[in-house]
């Protein structure tokens, strides 16, 4: 008896944008599920703005008035901390738990997961800009335009891709039980001898010539630009070397990914 073929039609391919959606929506609320991770995350700039920002409203430093230039500074600040410890210490963590390999396993795309965590990282740094903002506006005699406020928001939103690329890289190089500590070193010395918590010409004369081979640096030129408070050097070299400084770590990442996919 012949036997007759049966074609079976292919299976549609399934829309990406709404896996996308998904994963962004789950990630952000596994993360604010996680309340010491978003109370320090958002609290940690908004509690150094309300201490050296609120308390020095009426303080001028050359051109800069003291809590306008900090409201610039800590913003930097807060969505560098968010792109580091989300992307870095929740990577790592879920690396090290294999959770990391169940994803991978998955029929869903590889890039949901990372553009997901890029999300959030960028969601929450506007988060705290915007309280950032908010306490100076009323708390800080802090006098902002709706273009000024409109800068800083997208600025920080840009911000946050080349520190979630250092994020990334730090996540694949470091056991998770260091990454904390690890980010710690990295982020709060970057952070001082960038200039994020006092203007640059308040610190010593060598830690100021330091400070342009700094990512952070040049964040927070870009987003004081906003304002108008910016260190000699056009926002265009600013923006070139954070782009460097992403490709370079993404870079690294991809030689690292592939060297532990060879070994595997």
């Amino acid at each position: 008896m012949a036997t007759v073929p049966v074609i079976v039609p292919a299976r549609a391919t399934a829309p990406q944008a709404p896996l996308f959606f998904n994963e962004i929506r789950c990630e952000l609320r596994k993360l604010t599920r996680r309340r010491t991770f978003s109370l320090a995350t958002i609290g940690f700039p908004v509690m150094f703005y309300l201490l050296f920002g609120v308390t020095n409203r009426h303080a001028v430093e050359g051109s800069f008035h003291i809590a306008k230039y900090l409201l610039g500074g800590y913003a930097c600040f807060g969505v560098v901390g968010a792109a580091l410890f989300g992307i870095g210490v929740g990577l790592a963590t879920e690396r090290a738990a294999g959770w990391l390999d169940l994803k991978r396993s998955s029929p869903m795309p590889p890039a949901a997961y990372l553009v997901a965590k890029c999300a959030t990282a960028v969601l929450f740094g506007l988060v705290i800009c915007t309280i950032l903002m908010a306490i100076g506006v009323t708390l800080a005699g802090v006098h902002l335009t709706v273009s000024e406020g409109a800068r800083l928001l997208a600025y920080t939103a840009a911000g946050a891709i080349p520190f979630a690329a250092m994020g990334l890289l730090l996540a694949l190089l470091v056991p998770a039980s260091a990454t904390p500590g690890v980010i710690n070193l990295i982020y709060l010395p970057m952070s001082f001898c960038s200039g994020l918590w006092m203007p640059l010409e308040a610190l010593p004369h060598w830690l100021q010539r330091i400070a342009p081979a700094l990512p952070t640096y040049h964040l927070a030129q870009i987003m004081l630009g906003s304002f108008g408070y910016t260190q000699p050097g056009s926002a265009f070299s600013h923006w070139m070397a954070l782009l460097g400084f992403t490709l370079v770590m993404l870079g690294i990442c991809w030689l690292v990914f592939q060297r532990a996919e060879q070994r595997g």
